[in-house]
């Protein structure tokens, strides 16, 4: 109810081309006063109801998800502080009004990730935590520089203050937060690593909270970021884009697919949102969020009938045994590739061809393009390994489609993967655009989609599968599929050379020369010389003759 009521308030403040901001002053320190500032325009209006939305599904589809847990109430406590915390971040035109909503996200996602308590969700809580407070601590620095301008506001300064030296650091400081949340280069193992956590969860976080909150924060920022820092962050989201529809080519767990595919995503919002399409980066934030949250509550189904197992080539033929959820597995999974006139089709159709007309330079026209072409080419491996074929895992006749809460959850969904990005497209550009491209560029999606249909499907070809594997050598398939080696990097790069080092240290020094010298060094002198000491203070009497009878043999000797 709240989501359609939000909505509606959306299409209003767009009619009427409408906004509020509503201040209340908190502290007055000096000249800063720290307000607490919320700003309701058609952007904010829209977001949250698409976060309302989905979330909604989400909280019903994890009745069904999680019935076996004991803990489901706190798990619902949990899901739904992440989606106030999100809540409170796209309201938020202060630096530190958004902090809240920020380390909130932060704080409950290192809570979900943990959720199932074993080793793997710690390591991969703690990589997502850490990764995120450098963000954090990027944000506490800007709203430090911000004070030169008395006031935390940053949406009265960014036009005009946009070649001012001080809005340059503090836009280096705000791209680095909306890199580690939206899990840019080099920040992005921990997108991989957060699928430890239940399946809604997952569902919620990749499609309309978290990762997205970096693309928002940089959406609302992007009028005050200069053009030095736009190619910066062009070129490490396309290169993340690319990074991560390589990666997905070459994996095999089913949410891990998912994932990158999301960070395939980000890249691209990112990536339009860096060429200065700000409208466009959010048309497709929105249009995203609809067919991923789809996407991850498909896959949660699968893995829940086939008792928790994520691994692809276990699957095979479930478009027998549970069509419906199939059917919704490949409608979204078409939306995502941009079939014509699902909701995918109309913001990344839209974006290729501002590529295409903006023509930057060769290179980004190319890696464009090749990360559409991986985006199909996975999408289709994972359909060929799901769907298609035979069941690998036939002794498991459980697999059904009797999930009804779940398929509810669904279904609530599907109408608007498919319908909602025309519907956006109206509300969102009141004239259509009108792209004219020789033909050449007009065709050349349709071409690169073609192609990453045919190598999506003989790459999941056995024979060429371990032709390419003999090929490129196993070394070579484990850099694409380990993101570029990456999670060693952010791991092994942070954790086990300081340790080894500590180690050394701890050997050579604490336990080597600093006690030998230092601690048991003295105390072992100070016993020694307290024992001599103690044997002179018994024995003085004895001392005290011995001393006289060489006093005395020295007199007889010398006189």
């Amino acid at each position: 109810m709240i989501s359609v009521m939000f909505f509606c308030s959306s299409i209003l403040c767009i009619i009427l081309d409408y906004s509020l901001m509503l201040e209340y002053e908190l502290l007055s320190v000096n000249s800063c006063m720290i307000m607490m500032t919320i700003l309701l325009d058609w952007m904010s209006f829209l977001f949250m109801s698409f976060v309302l939305f989905i979330s909604s599904m989400v909280i019903y589809y994890s009745e069904e998800y999680m019935s076996g847990d004991l803990n489901l109430n706190r798990f619902i406590m949990l899901v739904c502080m992440f989606v106030l915390s999100m809540m409170m971040l796209i309201i938020s035109p202060n630096l530190i009004s958004i902090l809240l909503g920020w380390d909130g996200l932060g704080l409950v996602s290192y809570c979900l990730v943990i959720y199932y308590q074993n080793v793997k969700s710690y390591n991969a809580g703690m990589i997502t935590a850490l990764s995120n407070r450098i963000g954090d601590v990027a944000l506490l620095m800007a709203i430090a520089w911000m004070m030169n301008y008395g006031s935390w506001n940053y949406i009265y300064y960014l036009e005009f203050m946009k070649d001012d030296k001080i809005m340059f650091y503090i836009s280096i400081l705000v791209i680095l937060a909306a890199m580690t949340k939206s899990a840019q280069i080099p920040f992005s193992s921990w997108l991989p690593a957060a699928m430890a956590a239940p399946t809604p969860v997952s569902s919620l976080v990749h499609s309309s909270t978290l990762v997205t909150a970096g693309v928002y924060l940089l959406i609302r920022f992007s009028s005050g970021i200069s053009l030095l820092l736009m190619y910066f962050l062009l070129f490490i989201s396309t290169l993340t884009m690319f990074m991560a529809g390589l990666g997905a080519n070459f994996e095999y767990d089913l949410k891990k697919i998912i994932a990158l595919s999301t960070l395939s995503q980000l890249g691209l919002m990112m990536s339009i949102l860096s060429l200065g399409e700000m409208k466009l980066a959010f048309f497709h934030l929105l249009t995203h969020a609809l067919f991923k949250a789809l996407l991850f509550m498909c896959a949660g189904c699968m893995i829940h009938n086939l008792l928790n197992c994520q691994d692809i080539r276990f699957m095979g033929g479930l478009v027998s045994l549970m069509p419906l959820t199939c059917s919704f597995f490949f409608i979204s999974n078409m939306a995502l590739c941009g079939l014509p006139f699902l909701s995918g089709f109309y913001s990344k159709d839209l974006i290729l061809e501002i590529i295409s007309m903006d023509m930057l330079n060769m290179y980004i026209y190319i890696i464009y393009f090749i990360s559409t072409g991986l985006t199909v080419s996975y999408t289709f491996r994972l359909i060929y390994y799901v769907l298609m074929g035979l069941n690998n895992f036939i002794s498991l006749s459980s697999v059904s489609d009797l999930g009804y809460t779940m398929l509810k959850g669904m279904s609530g969904l599907i109408l608007f993967v498919i319908m909602g990005g025309s519907m956006l497209m109206w509300l969102m550009f009141s004239t259509p655009y009108l792209i004219c491209l020789p033909n050449l560029m007009k065709f050349m999606t349709l071409f690169v989609i073609i192609m990453g249909m045919w190598i999506g499907l003989e790459m999941s070809k056995f024979s060429l599968h371990y032709k390419l594997k003999s090929f490129m050598n196993i070394q070579l398939t484990y850099f694409f599929s380990n993101m570029w080696n990456m999670p060693f990097i952010s791991t092994y790069g942070v954790n086990f050379f300081p340790l080894m080092l500590g180690n050394l240290v701890y050997k050579n020094i604490d336990q080597g020369w600093s006690e030998y010298y230092g601690s048991q060094g003295i105390f072992n002198n100070l016993k020694s010389m307290s024992m001599m000491f103690q044997l002179f203070y018994k024995n003085n009497f004895k001392v005290y003759l011995i001393m006289m009878v060489i006093w005395l043999m020295f007199l007889f000797m010398y006189i």
